[in-house]
């Protein structure tokens, strides 16, 4: 008899190409080789609200059957940030916690509902971020039948007294990074929780297209590629302030190309090409086009778009501020990092100047990649830790 999984995670469709919500998708549609998998998700589309978006229900994404829950109460950004100001900078009560993630949302209490009512059909219960409303009382609901994929970055809320004991409740954690795991272990000592490394692999094209990207989007020239959403916490905007500064100071016929949906103001600017959400394949005939990809990211648990850049032999420039960056970077030697302006300036200028060094840390990047993140690796590390909670030994080919 087939063992079922069930998915559980915040966001979930073709249209979101990041993130933990992509993330999953990935997981769900590998791990469907050998479970059944249906998926619970909400019907959102937008993290920032909730707002209500995708039909609710079940409906088929790419055969795996997902069941569409609508947020009983949509976020309000003003209230959210009174209450999180409030447990980051003040004393605070436990209930202080408990509000704030009830607001962080997306509150979906029919969601666990269902889960409960479904719970003796599925073998294991996958959820996605910790620290959202249906992992927490996920997890505690289905401990001995859960595995958390935290998502875990170095933020505030990593701290709060709510999440100590959480990282203790599920029966296995299939954490992003090295460091990630460090960052859990150390907030939580949760180290007797049985885990792995796992993170996640991508669906690579057998073939790209640069030359057609560059036509289709008027890009002529050596460009540096940044994908993912546009926004404070992603560190676009001390990217774009970088970027201009460089432009005005040095002969650099480099040109920035943003690909993400901006929750900033991009400025005019002839060097800066903002071509919003793209799909898959637009964006590897991008990366594939780039001299190196860039992330400037100050919050990360892993970089989906990192992985991606180094599958297509494409060097990796980071903010070095990032412990899992720098990590992801320092392992694979397939990238640079920088902390400020001045070391910004400095590996563009080499990279700009060196095609050998480019090329060499692609090739490094491929080779990082093949290792660690193939899907082979990935699927096996999945079934490794649900054959170790079903007692049934350790890995499976």
């Amino acid at each position: 008899m087939t063992r079922k999984i069930a998915i559980v995670v915040q966001r979930y469709g073709l249209e979101i190409n990041g993130g933990a919500e992509y993330h999953a998708r990935l997981i769900a549609e590998r791990l469907a080789k050998y479970f059944g998998v249906e998926v619970f998700t909400t019907t959102a589309m937008d993290y920032v609200t909730w707002a209500h978006h995708y039909a609710e229900g079940m409906e088929s994404v790419n055969g795996i059957p997902v069941h569409r829950f609508r947020v009983q109460e949509t976020r309000d950004p003003v209230a959210f940030g009174e209450i999180q100001a409030k447990i980051f900078t003040r004393e605070h009560s436990a209930g202080d916690e408990q509000e704030w993630l009830r607001r962080e949302g997306p509150l979906v209490p029919h969601l666990i509902d269902t889960l409960e009512r479904r719970n003796h059909e599925f073998d294991f219960f996958l959820f996605f971020s910790y620290r959202y409303y249906h992992s927490y009382h996920g997890v505690k609901r289905f401990g001995p039948k859960s595995v958390l994929v935290p998502t875990a970055e170095h933020d505030e809320v990593i701290y709060l007294r709510l999440f100590k004991d959480f990282f203790h409740l599920p029966a296995a954690i299939a954490y992003n990074s090295h460091e990630e795991r460090a960052l859990i272990h150390r907030v939580s000592g949760n180290q007797d929780v049985p885990g792995d490394i796992v993170g996640v692999g991508s669906e690579i094209p057998s073939s790209f297209s640069p030359g057609a990207f560059r036509e289709t989007h008027g890009i002529t020239g050596p460009y540096i590629l940044y994908v993912g959403r546009l926004d404070e916490n992603k560190g676009v905007p001390e990217l774009l302030d970088h970027f201009t500064r460089l432009r005005e100071e040095e002969a650099t016929g480099y040109s920035l190309v943003l690909m993400g949906q901006a929750y900033i103001d991009v400025p005019e600017n002839p060097s800066i090409h903002h071509l919003g959400f793209v799909d898959d394949r637009t964006k590897f005939d991008g990366l594939t086009g780039a001299d190196f990809l860039v992330i400037p990211s100050q919050y990360e648990s892993l970089s989906m778009v990192s992985l991606e850049a180094w599958a297509c032999g494409k060097p990796v420039v980071a903010n070095g501020r990032t412990e899992v960056l720098q990590g992801q970077c320092r392992r694979s030697n397939a990238g640079l990092w920088y902390t400020d302006y001045d070391g910004f300036r400095e590996i563009v200028l080499l990279l700009q100047n060196r095609r050998d060094v480019r090329e060499s840390l692609g090739k490094n990047g491929r080779r990082f990649f093949m290792q660690h993140y193939a899907w082979p690796v990935i699927e096996n590390k999945y079934l490794g830790l649900f054959n170790r909670l079903a007692g049934n030994g350790g890995g499976v080919s």
